[in-house]
């Protein structure tokens, strides 16, 4: 399967770099993209969602399964490496811009006195994970000696 299949899928899509794209997530009620893609260059079609979704819960979602986005096997074992979560820095610098105003607005909401409810501190939250999640999916690879 391509990855034309899974894009077809999903609402939200944007494409960062050609063959790259973030998407809203189908995984749950997501308000602003979260979902970043990619095909690898072996086939496998790479999900990760920012906001903590499992990728089978997404997979099932948009009615497909790992065998969708997975080459076929050859023979008895696989024949790929797992690939540490990389995220392409466009993805970043989007993810961090989007959530970054989400911080800083409810910093002044809070520093004008405000009432913050629950959800809009359950969204400061989901904010600083996201940044979190995209800081630790930019860092350099380290390099073995």
């Amino acid at each position: 399967m391509s990855i034309d299949t899974l894009i077809f899928r999903l609402s939200g899509l944007k494409e960062t770099l050609d063959g790259q794209y973030i998407a809203l997530c189908p995984g749950h009620d997501d308000r602003s993209p979260s979902l970043s893609i990619r095909e690898c260059d072996d086939g496998r079609v790479l999900l990760h969602c920012f906001a903590g979704c499992d990728t089978g819960n997404v997979l099932a979602a948009i009615g497909m399964t790992f065998a969708d986005v997975m080459p076929k096997r050859i023979g008895q074992f696989h024949s790929h490496k797992p690939v540490p979560f990389r995220i392409p820095p466009r993805d970043a610098l989007i993810t961090l811009d989007h959530e970054s105003l989400v911080v800083a607005i409810i910093a002044s909401d809070f520093l004008e006195h405000r009432k913050i409810d629950e959800a809009t501190w359950a969204r400061l939250a989901q904010a600083v994970s996201r940044i979190n999640k995209t800081r630790a999916a930019s860092a350099p690879a380290k390099v073995a000696r």
